[in-house]
């Protein structure tokens, strides 16, 4: 074993953006990591200083943004690049309907500014606090019938490479890097900026609904099929759905009231939830007739807005999640099990479980890639044990071939992915290429693409 260096053993100051660390801590505070130093780059010029001082000092490098994956994707021991100096629009272009943005801008500040300019992206999930880099690089995606993730809506990148090169990357530049660094778990380079394809803003109406299990289910394709829009959440220990349509409106725009919205959003879907969740944490024997009074506590509503004001909700009460993307005929069999699972074994679970879809696209480690897609996402309350509900989950998943989200917690590794993804030794060949002695490399990147 080499003698570690003095930057690997002490952490430091240097220049005018490198600050000593402390411990860094995600969203759900399941993971943790103590990086060497901290740096705050305000352009791709100081990134790209950042990571040549990073090479003189045998340091891996990553970049994390607001730490709202589950996994261990974004932790390091090296340098721990932060990227809130890069943010804003740095143009956008009408005629070609896209805005290009820095990598750290937060979703949510994005899509006020563009719905100030009368545009809107065309899909989004349903959380916007991560930074756009954040959640394009791991595969972050809402549910659609034509329209898929957001890395799927962007039409050109920037990213520095290892060797502190500025690459440009789209359909007509560097193909073969746009194709894999769309969604590219940040271990091919660290995005700058991101071209979004964009629209004239728009109005969706969202449909809320309480539906059972067994309808839901038995009507799945159709509601899919009939909706721009479809998702559901199933409440494990009982029979009862909540489903959400959003289809395009012609309006006028009637969104929530704000009496009725902030009992809906924040008294019952946050605040209520948060106190349930607590004391199925203290009394487990609780969370069955919890979650009965829970699944039918939201009462049917329509309204009608601009789109990330139907898309994204606030989500204040702290989780883990696991998903996984399945063939989209496969999710109502996989469903049925996991519900069968549930009932047959002591769990108790008080989160309910996610159904969203996607359209196949073209990206190589999309969980959407080549396929058309269904999402299951399993939950459960920060600080519950965890392991024997996802691991009981996750074997239902990899029996129809799912794809575990890049973000989100799960014990998968580069043999499985391998067989899982057509195109996976089209990325590791490019990772090999542009990142030849893993500048980026951590644990999490080493067990699912290998080293």
């Amino acid at each position: 074993m080499s003698k570690p260096t003095k930057a690997q053993t002490q952490p430091q100051r240097w220049g005018n953006t490198g600050t000593a660390s402390s411990t860094w801590r995600n969203w759900a505070g399941n993971v943790t990591s103590r990086p060497v130093r901290e740096v705050s780059p305000a352009s791709a010029e100081e990134l790209a200083d950042a990571l040549r001082k990073a090479t003189e000092d045998g340091l891996r490098v990553k970049t994390v943004g607001t730490g709202h994956s589950f996994t261990s994707i974004a932790a390091t021991d090296g340098v721990l690049i932060r990227p809130h100096l890069l943010t804003g629009i740095r143009r956008i272009d009408r005629e070609a309907m896209t805005v290009t943005v820095e990598s750290g801008t937060p979703l949510k500040r994005l899509n006020v500014a563009l719905a100030r300019e009368g545009l809107s992206l065309t899909n989004m999930g349903d959380i916007m606090e991560q930074t756009v880099a954040g959640a394009t690089s791991t595969g972050t995606h809402g549910t659609g019938r034509e329209s898929a993730s957001i890395a799927a809506q962007i039409r050109a990148l920037e990213l520095v490479t290892a060797d502190g090169r500025l690459m440009t990357c789209s359909a007509t530049e560097n193909p073969e890097v746009f194709a894999a660094a769309r969604i590219g778990l940040g271990a091919l380079g660290v995005v700058t900026a991101i071209t979004f394809a964009v629209e004239p803003v728009f109005l969706l109406t969202a449909r809320e609904e309480p539906m059972s299990f067994d309808r839901v289910t038995s009507e799945f394709d159709a509601l899919h099929a009939e909706n721009e829009h479809f998702e559901f959440y199933w409440f494990p220990h009982t029979d009862n759905c909540n489903t959400k349509r959003n289809n395009r409106s012609a309006g006028p725009a009637a969104p929530p009231g704000k009496v009725s919205g902030w009992i809906e959003d924040e008294l019952l879907s946050n605040g209520l939830f948060q106190a349930a969740c607590s004391v199925g944490r203290a009394v487990p024997p609780l969370i069955p007739s919890i979650a009965k009074v829970s699944s039918r506590a939201l009462s049917a509503r329509t309204y009608t807005d601009i789109p990330y004001k139907v898309f994204t909700s606030p989500r204040r009460v702290r989780f883990l999640e696991m998903e996984y993307a399945l063939p989209r005929e496969a999710a109502v069999a996989a469903l049925r099990e996991v519900k069968a699972m549930v009932e047959r074994s002591p769990l108790k679970v008080s989160f309910p479980v996610e159904v969203r879809t996607a359209p196949a696209d073209d990206i190589a480690l999309s969980t959407a890639s080549d396929r058309e897609t269904a999402y299951i996402a399993v939950h459960l309350y920060k600080g519950t044990p965890h392991r024997g509900y996802f691991t009981a989950v996750e074997s239902i998943m990899t029996a129809h071939g799912g794809r575990p989200h890049w973000g989100k917690v799960h014990t998968r590794d580069a043999a499985y992915f391998e067989k899982a993804y057509p195109r996976f030794a089209e990325f590791t060949a490019l990772r090999d290429r542009l990142d030849p002695d893993r500048r980026f490399a951590n644990d999490y990147l080493r067990r699912v693409l290998g080293d």
